[in-house]
């Protein structure tokens, strides 16, 4: 069997990591898994660098199903997307947890930046990856987006049919929220050209001082009368919970002028069209849950599913919330079923 350094050259052109050393996830390893690191390129030449999660057990015949993971927007595989990751590799499935290009370890100047085309072609770099390892079936292979990176897996399972089951956690669509603001209260022309203007002037700004603002991540303080959800990401991103060094929304954020892209370009235009199976995965109580309940009413087929967490919020699916509120077993049922 190939090991994770020569299928990651193999298949990108890029060299591998040896495993960690040293833990630096935001989670405690698990003994019924190896660990090892991945690197490959994406079709922009950018390295991805990965967490790979492999049962323990033999591949059964033909290989492991796979998915790959990502998300939330703004964090790092070092948190839920790693928890996500290890916890599928423990009920069998062979995962990879990946950071976006221009976050965490992987490549890509100048950092921190989002852009809805590369993000979305991320995804199916990652499927890249896994198509070539000789311990994966390449087709039963799925994708599990967190947070902004669950419209963004949408997104890709639109236009990669290599996908054959997706599932969209706590999702946000990062367009419609740029565009339109939290709960579609700036949807109009009028606030939209005001962003552009605003967003256009930083762009002038950042060229002439050689440099690019950053947006601000999660604030280091939260005023009592600020959102309950600006409340829980602060509980989660600045606390021992979840604070990760790489992570942008523990720290100053997303560069200011990466909400162009995302202002003007539309994810989840294809949705409809998407033909493998789809789970789109909420909180009862978070503030997200219209990003995914209107992503649902879009997907056609009877190969969809809505699963409502009752008194979950937006961040409880994150890593569980103290209250187990990820519903692992759901998650394992619907891939079997759909990776087989």
């Amino acid at each position: 069997m190939m090991k994770e350094i020569a299928v990651a050259a193999l298949c990108a052109g890029a060299a591998g990591a040896a495993a960690d050393e040293m833990w630096d996830k935001t989670f405690p390893a698990s003994d019924k898994v190896e660990h090892s690191k991945a690197v490959f390129k994406n079709r922009f030449g950018i390295a991805l660098v990965a967490d790979v999660y492999k049962p323990k057990e033999q591949a059964p015949h033909g290989g492991f199903a796979a998915i790959a993971v990502s998300g939330p927007f703004g964090a790092v595989k070092e948190q839920c997307s790693g928890l996500y990751a290890q916890t599928l590799a423990e009920r069998g499935f062979l995962t990879i947890a990946f950071d976006p290009s221009y976050t965490g370890e992987s490549g890509g100047e100048p950092r921190y930046v989002a852009s809805p085309d590369i993000n979305t072609e991320d995804f199916s770099a990652a499927v890249d990856y896994l198509v070539c390892r000789d311990d994966v079936d390449p087709e039963r292979i799925g994708i599990l987006g967190i947070c902004g990176w669950g419209g963004l897996a949408l997104n890709a399972a639109a236009n990669d049919t290599r996908i054959k089951a997706t599932i969209a956690s706590t999702m946000y669509d990062m367009h419609r929220v740029t565009a339109n603001g939290y709960f579609d209260k700036e949807d109009s022309k009028e606030a939209r050209m005001a962003k552009r203007r605003a967003l256009s002037a930083q762009r002038t700004a950042d060229a002439k001082a050689g440099s690019f603002a950053r947006a601000g991540g999660v604030p280091d303080v939260v005023p009592d009368d600020a959102p309950e959800f600006v409340k829980r990401y602060h509980a989660y991103y600045k606390t021992p919970r979840g604070y990760h060094p790489r992570s942008l929304n523990s720290n100053a954020g997303w560069n200011t002028t990466s909400a162009l892209s995302l202002l003007n370009t539309p994810i989840l235009a294809y949705a409809d069209e998407i033909e493998s199976a789809v789970m789109v995965l909420h909180g009862e109580k978070a503030h997200s849950r219209y990003f995914g309940e209107a992503a649902f009413k879009k997907l056609a087929g009877a190969n969809k599913k809505l699963v409502i967490v009752p008194g979950a919020d937006h961040t409880d699916l994150y890593d569980g919330g103290g209250k187990g509120a990820i519903p692992f077993d759901c998650i394992e049922e619907f891939y079997r079923k759909n990776l087989k």
